[in-house]
């Protein structure tokens, strides 16, 4: 079985000493998020994913989720961890404690995900979604609403889910054919089919809130006319207790590649009655509440299913031997050496490594800037803190599952055949990985909305407030002689990234398909950059703590070891990335549809 330690030390090192939230706490939710508690917390959940979750991983991907009579039946021992985690207070870490939950920063609450889904991706998924469902009933949900659902939510009693895909539409929901019908008492007969639903049914909860899109008869065509209801498996009394069976039901769920313990429906829903959440035809807005944060979500896997991976190479790195270093044997007195010692091993994992630890710290800086955008007391910060979420939104989903994907196909080929058997864990690393770069909108998905609609939002206001702090960075420390060898190559790099900017934005005006063709490699190119940023920053903090001294000098080496490694043979990337972008499309659009 895999194994896996949390990594804490990292964690508390981002939280504290680069993104410094002690700093912080005259915000709402920050002021006991000193170091005592962040440690306590962090402590906390760790034993939870090592003890409790870890151990179900591998048993629950091979026995997956079940389903006979339209109940589904989660794996041996999801039931009694998913009473642990929620009795815990897990779900409600950083919600509203006006409905029962903790009120903690939504930064930390983010690091404790990472340790659940390193440790059980599939299991992470029912609270995942239940945090979705929470999120866009507190941010559109009237009072009664949010006074019925939210605190059974927060406890974990009932669960959650968006329902968006059908089976003739995905990506494009102004296609949708669900049908809400109104009714006398204000409720909806909800009609309709919906595919690829996570957490859709499930033995886990008692209750299962659905948020589904649906068109209310007479309502305009396309995305304009869909409306946002709240459809509960079991209705609700009036006192807050269980009543009638509604009129929805799984009809079946997939057999998929990866998280097979988790359970993906088919959702049928038959005059089932469904609730109005927020305005009539504004169900997109609602939604995207929902969306946006399983897209961070969804990068989150990317980078945890990175750590675990990580991880359990190296261990067996340090421990199979095969061959001998190439200098001379490093371990004369044995037969071999082990695996180690060998330079393209060390890429492999230093690539790893290197991600890791960089994607956590742009993830950590992403979350913090969507709880500053919600609690800071100044408006134009929280205006320009929304900004940079919106901005890194569809940078931090592709990148870090695009990364992150290729991340555990190289901690399985450190293992060489044995990564290929299902003992050792890692095959099931990169069948849960690939699911990814897919759902919650497509890598291909997140460049087009980054391309299409972020960059020319507001007159480009969203992408100052990621060039501007970067530029401000480059003048401050360009004659920091400790920074010089990782500022130099970011600065090279983000002059990449402006100068390519410039040409979607001219190019792109004359011909759309410039832009499409470029977003991906766009993408690519800002996420390397963002990464940069955030190891320029990390060396710059363990630079200064190496200089003024440090019972604790290996972690600080280490990490400017990893920083030099990213920006030598990473972040270099960015210049074919550039020649890629300015070839233009004609390359891509060349062939005739029918000569494919």
């Amino acid at each position: 079985m895999p194994s896996y330690r949390a990594p804490l030390r990292d964690m508390r090192f981002q939280l504290e000493e680069v993104l410094g939230i002690e700093s912080l706490r005259n915000l709402p939710g920050f002021a006991d998020a000193g170091g005592d508690l962040v440690a306590a917390v962090l402590g906390e959940s760790a034993k939870i994913a090592e003890e409790v979750l870890l151990p179900l991983n591998q048993s629950g991907d091979r026995e997956g989720c079940r389903f006979a009579d339209g109940v589904v039946t989660t794996p041996a021992g999801f039931r009694a961890a998913f009473r642990t985690f929620a009795e815990g207070g897990w779900i409600g870490l950083s919600g509203d404690p006006d409905y029962g939950a903790q009120g903690l920063p939504y930064v930390l609450a983010t690091a404790v995900s990472e340790m659940m889904i390193s440790a059980n991706m599939a299991f992470s998924t029912y609270p995942g979604l239940i945090a979705g469902a929470i999120e866009a009933i507190s941010r559109h949900g009237s009072a009664a609403q949010k006074r019925t659902y939210l605190p059974r939510l927060f406890k974990g009693e009932w669960g959650g889910t968006m329902n968006l895909t059908e089976p003739h539409c995905g990506t494009d929901l102004g296609l949708l054919r669900t049908r809400a019908e109104p009714r006398a008492d204000g409720s909806y007969a909800i009609t309709g089919t919906k595919i690829f639903i996570s957490a859709g049914e499930h033995d886990l909860t008692d209750n299962i809130i659905h948020l589904v899109l649906a068109r209310i008869a007479g309502a305009p065509a396309g995305t304009r006319g869909i409306s946002l209801f709240i459809v509960p498996k079991y209705l609700v009394n009036g006192d807050g207790t269980l009543g009638a069976r509604n009129g929805v039901a799984c009809g079946s769920i997939e057999h998929k590649m990866g998280l097979r313990a988790s359970a993906t429906c088919v959702m049928n829903y038959e005059d089932a009655t469904g609730f109005l959440i927020g305005e009539a035809n504004r169900g997109m807005r609602a939604m995207f509440t929902m969306m946006n944060a399983a897209r961070i979500g969804v990068g989150l896997q990317g980078l945890a299913l990175s750590e675990i991976a990580y991880q359990n190479a190296a261990a067996y790195a340090r421990e199979r031997r095969q061959g001998r270093a190439l200098t001379g044997p490093a371990f004369p007195d044995q037969p071999a050496d082990p695996i180690i010692v060998h330079p393209d091993v060390r890429r492999m994992l230093m690539t790893m490594r290197a991600f890791t630890e960089g994607g956590r710290a742009l993830l950590l800086r992403t979350a913090l800037a969507i709880d500053l955008a919600h609690k800071d007391a100044d408006a134009e910060a929280r205006r320009d803190a929304e900004d940079y979420a919106a901005l890194l939104t569809p940078v931090v989903k592709a990148t870090l599952t695009d990364l992150g994907f290729e991340s555990v196909n190289l901690g399985l080929q450190c293992f060489g055949g044995a990564g290929y058997i299902r003992e050792t864990g890692m095959e099931q690393f990169v069948r849960d990985a690939r699911i990814t770069q897919i759902y919650e909108g497509t890598s291909g998905i997140q460049a087009l909305d980054l391309v299409g609609r972020k960059l020319p939002a507001h007159t480009g206001r969203y992408l100052r407030q990621f060039f501007h702090p970067l530029d401000r960075f480059l003048q401050d420390e360009m004659a920091n002689p400790a920074l010089k060898e990782f500022v130099s190559p970011l600065a090279r790099a983000f002059a990449r990234l402006q100068q390519v900017t410039a040409w979607i934005g001219e190019e792109g005006l004359k011909d759309p398909e410039q832009a499409g063709a470029a977003a991906a490699d766009y993408l690519r190119l800002f996420g390397l950059v963002a990464l940069g940023h955030a190891w320029a920053g990390m060396a710059k903090v363990a630079a200064e703590r190496l200089a003024s001294g440090t019972a604790e000098a290996p972690f600080y080496t280490a990490k400017l070891a990893t920083a030099r490694f990213f920006m030598a043979k990473m972040l270099p990337d960015t210049a074919a990335l550039q020649a890629r972008i300015t070839a233009g499309a004609a390359p891509v659009m060349a062939l005739a549809a029918e000569a494919f």
